[in-house]
């Protein structure tokens, strides 16, 4: 599959993503244009353009007058994005057990084998890398770009809360929820694949509820 070329704005969103989700740029800090510029080592213009789109999907405070801050992170908010996450997931899933191109399938392979050498080697970065990367492959083989816009700013919130409130747990148990979800989407079989989306977010949910109490 030729290898895609990100845009100077994409990969400094990228990096600021990553940043935001864990806690390097942490919930509630002010930040300026320029830390930002200095974190990612790129131009205003590719900065501006990822801080837009941090802005739009709730990670980024921007504040007239005020300059910008990093959002909050509440832990009764996660069982809220879990909440819309699970209903656009399933949507992308069985439209993805359905139309999954080779290309998608390519995708979803390298997926699992980063998230299993991630759990195996107990490397929480690497699992999240990992995860980004199911995600995007669900977005490419369910052929909705609606649905999967929707997905990506919950995808994103979901693992700063989890990075924030649950990276000890079990990064196998994680694991082995994604690979049943992409074998159900490889078998062809949206029923399967819309159970078990239900059963990986079932189990997100139970660790946002210990988070609040």
């Amino acid at each position: 599959m030729p290898e895609r070329i990100e845009s100077a704005a994409s990969i400094a969103y990228r990096l600021l993503e990553r940043k935001i989700v864990t806690l390097e740029l942490p919930p509630g800090a002010a930040v300026t244009e320029g830390d930002l510029i200095a974190a990612t080592g790129l131009g205003r213009t590719p900065v501006r353009e990822a801080i837009q789109r941090l802005a739009w999907e709730g990670l980024v405070d921007v504040r007239p007058r005020a300059g910008l801050a990093v959002a909050a992170l509440h832990a009764a908010d996660w069982m809220k994005v879990l909440d819309a996450r699970r209903g656009v997931e399933i949507l992308l899933a069985r439209s993805a057990a359905n139309s999954a191109t080779p290309e998608a399938v390519e995708l979803f392979y390298s997926a699992a084998l980063a998230m299993e050498r991630a759990a195996n080697a107990g490397d929480v970065l690497a699992f999240l890398d990992a995860d980004k990367s199911f995600d995007e492959a669900l977005a490419e083989a369910a052929d909705n770009g609606f649905a999967a816009r929707v997905a990506q700013p919950l995808q994103t919130h979901s693992r700063r809360f989890w990075y924030r409130f649950q990276r000890n747990a079990s990064l196998a148990e994680s694991a082995a929820g994604h690979v049943e979800i992409i074998q159900a989407i490889l078998a062809r079989d949206p029923d399967r694949a819309e159970i078990e989306v239900g059963r990986l977010n079932a189990t997100l949910r139970g660790f946002a509820e210990k988070a609040v109490g």
